[in-house]
């Protein structure tokens, strides 16, 4: 199998059936971590079979044709290891992080999940309640239920907009032949992303998947495409009472994919705004004004689209008066952009935050995979660096003046 080497210790494979394996050697550390990438996930979701993807996820670890849910459990766990999953808009991800000899166990294990799973209907009747309290738990939890709704107000007929977890009415239809489906369709080696960092050597590595069946067949199967997204609704409000202490907002838009060359510009936007303790909306909401424990911003970036909002959870009496001091400091950006020396500080913030979130090989796996998830091209690490310090005034006030207009966000309000 041909060897790209993307950086030094960094390499990339992709075999004939399809499947892109990426490595990244750490020699500092004595551990690996290592994942597998579906591009098959809630996006990808009829209205009817809202919370499919997510449903599989939970249901391969009941049983595979090697193991037992008990043995999945303590494979790894047993030796200190851990395994993990999730589901996303565009993908659902298996991972686990091990120490480095057991790697190949740890590829056994995740081959095992991801295309050796029984999916028997007696598991079914049990994981569906599990699901199901997972459902009722976030529907019990206003700052989480608020960030669902505004999603569904944003899109309301998009996949985007949906709920990953589903409603109790679409899981509590959905069958074993549902699940079956979505596997068949979507977890196949040429629709995967596999990637590992640590203590990892890449051609040891592609021989244990080898051993493993990844690669197996000649032909490419081409992976799913992302599914197109629809505009947003923007300016749109939605209030929806219910009993409790707090009021819980969140008002935002949609903004463009992760590959954008104007995704920086809108990091430092959302930094310098509510992005931590030193934030225009700390400052003012919480430090000045005491009106909220929790005030902040932040951005999702999905394949085709993306979304910035802004959340604050406040009491019912000072609500009106958070919102309009975060839309006061939203107007301020569009209009007046930054200056100079705040450009200057927000980059030093963005590099700072960018170089300690790659000090594990957890969060070194996920930025390997990323560039192929996302469509994008490689990069150093120096050269990200080096794209944050070419963003430029005019382009932070371009992006300010088209994403933070005010009349553009979509507000949900949720409480009493």
């Amino acid at each position: 199998m041909a060897v790209e080497w993307l950086d030094a210790g960094l390499a990339r494979s992709v075999l004939p059936n399809g499947l892109t394996v990426l490595t990244e050697l750490l020699p500092g550390v004595r551990s690996a971590a290592v994942g597998v990438w579906v591009r098959t996930a809630s996006a990808h979701e009829a209205p009817d079979r809202m919370g499919v993807s997510h449903l599989l996820e939970h249901m391969v670890f009941k049983g595979t044709e090697r193991r037992s849910a008990k043995a999945l459990a303590t494979a790894l766990e047993a030796r200190g290891g851990s395994l993990d999953a999730y589901t996303s808009r565009d993908h659902t991800n298996f991972q686990a992080h091990v120490l480095d000899d057991d790697l190949p166990l740890a590829v056994d294990v995740l081959t095992d999940l991801v295309r050796r799973p029984l999916l028997r209907e007696s598991d079914l009747t049990l994981e569906r309640n599990v699901v199901l309290e997972e459902i009722n738990g976030m529907l019990d939890t206003p700052d989480d239920l608020v960030f669902e709704l505004h999603s569904r107000l944003l899109w309301p007929e998009h996949p985007y907009g949906f709920s990953i977890l589903g409603t109790s009415e679409t899981v509590g239809a959905l069958s074993t032949a549902d699940l079956r489906e979505v596997h068949g369709g979507g977890y196949y080696a040429g629709n995967c992303v596999i990637a590992a960092a640590g203590r990892v050597d890449h051609e040891e590595f592609l021989a244990a998947l080898t051993r493993e069946g990844w690669s197996e067949g000649d032909t490419e199967q081409p992976a799913r495409p992302p599914l197109a997204a629809e505009p947003a609704r923007r300016g749109a409000r939605l209030v929806q009472e219910r009993e409790g202490t707090q009021s819980h907002l969140v008002l935002g838009t949609d903004t463009f994919p992760n590959r954008d060359p104007r995704r920086f510009a809108l990091a430092l936007l959302t930094n310098e705004l509510g992005g931590g303790m030193s934030s225009r909306l700390f400052q003012r909401v919480r430090e000045e004004l005491g009106l909220a424990y929790a005030v902040y911003a932040y951005q999702n970036f999905y394949q085709t689209t993306g979304q910035f909002g802004v959340y604050v959870g406040t009491q019912p009496g000072t609500a009106d008066q958070a919102l309009e001091v975060i839309l006061e400091e939203l107007r301020r950006l569009n209009r007046d952009g930054f200056d100079a020396a705040t450009l200057a500080g927000a980059k030093q913030q963005l590099k700072g935050q960018l170089m300690l979130s790659l000090e594990s090989p957890v969060s070194r796996m996920h930025r390997l995979a990323g560039f192929v998830l996302n469509g994008d091209r490689f990069r150093r690490l120096d050269e990200l660096l080096t794209e944050i310090d070419a963003v430029s005034l005019d382009t932070v006030a371009a992006v300010a003046e088209e994403f933070f207009t005010p009349e553009r966000q979509s507000l949900v309000r949720l409480g009493p």
